[in-house]
């Protein structure tokens, strides 16, 4: 049983698979390879570097220069005698730019800081890197996360793949732009209202937020009021994002969660699924994301699984509640940039999105207590909610990808705000409430660009949304860039 997709591409898209040593191989594919001695890391590295060169030119998905040679870098990831490899070994990726990696400077997307490399790799990128990965970069943000859409005032936009003239989404845009783009199969992301499953949703990849407290914490995060960022990947396939998080298990395991374990395939038992096709915000899905989500729901009973609508698990709250909390970080940033991002932190160089949250949480900073209080208590009607639920589908933005431009930080910032509501209006509950969330690919738009649904989970229930993952990939159609001859 699949779900067909006539649409394709369009022109204007770009892509780098071809017949070299990197296929279409996906991270697993070429973690055997290199295990089995068929290709060495450093001819994998270098395939890489090449295809990154074409790409480049075109979606922008890199803050670092790509090295001449990657020799060093293989040489550093060389195990030593007795070491166990890591699952990923030798297995190219790079990390985003508002994550310490010893060597490389970290701008977090900002014409306000200008930083040196970093002395020391930080705890989450230790986790990610003990897989075998090899860092050969850092991808583009947004200025500090805050946009949906990876274009910083002070640089070139990253552009989607799949069609330049449309946004890779964020804020891990550009790992997106370059997995999607066949650069790489893997990629860090961290998801702060969205920022893993929006790029991976605009770029039509496998997105997973996991559970909070699922992998290691980075400092910044240790600091919130209420920890709503997660660390995790964008991949092509579901058995790499699984595997990944089998693997991070193998380095650090949450003792106060559930094992998620080595998933290889769909479960066969019956689910209950709860469907949501509207955001609490008044804004009515566009139609062909509802289109997306309700053929998914379709597809969902025929393989005997039981879909029935089910309201949002949150107070009506929540959305102003969220953005003032969103606000309030910007607020920090603004306030304490030379002590909590970098000491030449120059607040006249932040751009028109920061300056705007920061100003509207000054004018309503009185009503943060009452805001913090609903949003802890959200995990709590969350949880009752996904009490009579193994997974609630939902799409994961309220419309479709829109073109470069239309979210910049350039646009005035009532029109801006306006525009971010309407947009990311699904993803930020699983990030208040600590729920494990994914994205997953659904179909293509008139335009020829992806459309996701996203599946949220019960708290540590990423067994299951990964179970449910295998399950859509292996029956449904999934859209494929490479329709589309290779542009160099």
């Amino acid at each position: 049983m699949t779900a067909q997709h006539p649409l394709q591409p369009h022109p204007q898209s770009m892509h780098t698979f071809s017949d070299d040593l990197l296929g279409r191989h996906d991270a697993t594919g070429l973690a055997e390879l290199i295990h089995n001695g068929d290709v060495s890391a450093g001819e994998v590295l270098q395939a890489t570097l090449a295809r990154a060169r074409i790409a480049e030119p075109f979606i922008h998905g890199l803050v670092t220069p790509i090295p001449n040679d990657g020799a060093g870098m293989i040489a550093n990831k060389t195990p030593a005698a007795k070491t166990v490899p890591g699952i990923f070994a030798g297995v190219p990726t790079v990390i985003k730019d508002n994550t310490e990696v010893k060597g490389f400077p970290t701008s977090h997307g900002t014409a306000a800081i200008h930083s040196h490399p970093a002395d020391e790799t930080s705890p989450f990128a230790r986790q990610l890197l003990a897989q075998g990965l090899v860092c050969f970069g850092k991808s583009t943000l947004p200025e500090f996360g805050f946009n949906a859409t990876t274009e910083p005032a002070h640089d070139t936009p990253s552009r989607n793949p799949w069609h330049l003239q449309y946004s890779t989404g964020a804020s891990s845009g550009g790992s997106a732009a370059l997995v999607a783009a066949g650069v790489i199969p893997i990629a860090h992301a961290n998801d702060g209202g969205g920022s893993i499953r929006i790029p991976a949703a605009c770029c039509g990849l496998v997105g997973l937020k996991p559970t909070r407290g699922r992998l290691i914490d980075n400092d910044a995060a240790k600091t919130l009021p209420i920890n709503i960022v997660s660390d995790g990947v964008v991949t092509r396939t579901v058995r790499d994002t699984a595997n990944f998080y089998h693997g991070a298990e193998r380095f650090f395991r949450n003792p106060k969660l559930p094992a998620i374990g080595k998933v290889e395939r769909p479960a066969t038992r019956s689910l209950r699924i709860g469907l949501v096709t509207d955001s609490i915000n008044g804004h009515a899905t566009d139609s062909q994301t509802r289109a997306a989500v309700e053929n998914t729901a379709q597809l969902l009973e025929k393989l005997g699984h039981k879909v029935e609508p089910v309201g949002v698990p949150v107070a009506s709250s929540f959305p102003d509640d969220f953005a003032l909390y969103w606000g309030m970080l910007a607020f920090g940033v603004r306030a304490n940039g030379k002590r909590l991002i970098h000491p030449s932190f120059d607040k006249s160089q932040l751009d028109g999105l920061t300056l705007g949250l920061d100003k509207a949480f000054r004018r309503q900073f009185y009503k943060l207590p009452a805001a913090l209080w609903r949003l802890h208590r959200s995990y709590q009607d969350y949880a009752r909610t996904m009490a009579s639920y193994d997974a609630i589908l939902t799409p994961v933005l309220g419309h479709t990808t829109p073109e470069i431009g239309y979210l910049s930080p350039t646009v005035d910032f009532d029109t801006l705000f306006d525009r971010l509501t309407q947009y990311v209006s699904f993803t930020p509950l699983a990030n208040a409430t600590g729920a494990p969330a994914i994205s997953l690919p659904a179909s293509l738009t008139e335009q020829g660009l992806p459309v996701s649904i996203q599946l949220m989970g019960k708290h540590g229930g990423e067994q299951t949304l990964l179970e449910l993952a295998f399950l859509l990939e292996e029956t449904m159609n999934w859209p494929r860039i490479d329709s589309q001859p290779i542009r160099s």
